[in-house]
């Protein structure tokens, strides 16, 4: 037993090396990376960031923020890439700036400090902006699985002043223009697994209880709870077959959004899972790109 999970600690190394070796790949040639930017005055390795900005030099490029999955407990700011590289080529091609956002693990510090995460990053981006030739007034959510969730969550709660979400209770100033969640949760007291007693369940963790036990903060965490008519617009995508995230939170979530007068346009991949290379297909980089035209000009 030993030895099994020796080889499995090798092989989780190697791929946390291999993968940030590799990071610059997953992006066209002659991308440049500004990366390990710390965003929150401290020196926590989960308060960090990475831009990738276009070889082609602009006075300012409209910002894509990537927010990673990971059931809010692993993965960092590479995670979700590798099997979307024609997306972030969509990205870079298009003359945006991606930023990769870590954000702590629930099993070091519970909801809210996720949020709270990626609100500070992503005020940071916006306070920041000329140093970085970012324009500010463009700036879209991209998230994935759990980070879908935060992208979500991030936008939607955009027009509250929910005070637990920000550190120091102060209201960010950013504006979201679009989002595009890749099989996010939304309603934390109907996703799937909800009521599972294992103390590895995910949403146990992130709440520190299961959503039954406290519905309230259950709710506070969960993106539907905030959804209004000044929401920007949402590009919502979800695997027909997805074991993890069940497509009702998809689907369900475009029905609020639609009953609230918010542009939305929802996509089941046919057979998709959880995640994947068919979440990269020409299909999808129409519609995001249809979304950029139309929303980040």
């Amino acid at each position: 037993m030993k030895k099994l999970l020796s080889i499995i600690l090798l092989f989780f190394i190697f791929n946390i090396s291999f993968a940030q070796n590799n990071k610059k790949s997953y992006f066209p040639l002659g991308t440049i990376i500004d990366e390990n930017i710390p965003y929150a005055d401290d020196t926590l390795k989960k308060h960090l960031l990475d831009i990738y900005f276009p070889p082609v030099k602009k006075l300012s490029y409209p910002l894509i923020v990537w927010i990673h999955g990971g059931a809010w407990k692993l993965n960092d700011k590479y995670a979700d890439m590798s099997y979307m590289t024609n997306t972030l080529k969509l990205f870079i091609d298009k003359g945006f700036a991606v930023a990769s956002i870590d954000y702590r693990y629930s099993t070091t510090a519970k909801f809210p400090a996720q949020i709270q995460d990626c609100n500070q990053a992503i005020e940071y981006l916006y306070e920041h902006g000329f140093q970085y030739n970012i324009d500010a007034s463009r700036m879209a959510l991209i998230g994935f699985s759990a980070g879908g969730h935060l992208a979500n969550l991030v936008a939607l709660s955009n027009n509250n002043n929910v005070k637990e979400f920000y550190p120091m209770g102060k209201k960010t100033q950013f504006k979201i223009n679009v989002v595009f969640d890749f099989y996010g949760p939304t309603d934390l007291l109907t996703l799937k697994g909800n009521d599972d007693i294992n103390p590895e369940n995910p949403i146990k963790l992130l709440l520190g209880a299961l959503p039954k036990d406290n519905p309230n903060l259950a709710k506070k965490a969960s993106p539907i709870s905030y959804i209004d008519k000044n929401d920007p617009p949402f590009l919502i995508i979800q695997g027909e077959k997805d074991d993890s995230v069940n497509p009702d939170q998809s689907i369900n979530f475009s029905k609020l959004l639609t009953k609230a007068g918010i542009k939305n346009e929802l996509n089941i991949v046919a057979g998709a899972p959880h995640y994947g290379p068919m979440f990269d297909s020409q299909e999808i980089r129409n519609s995001i790109a249809e979304f950029l035209n139309q929303y980040m000009q």
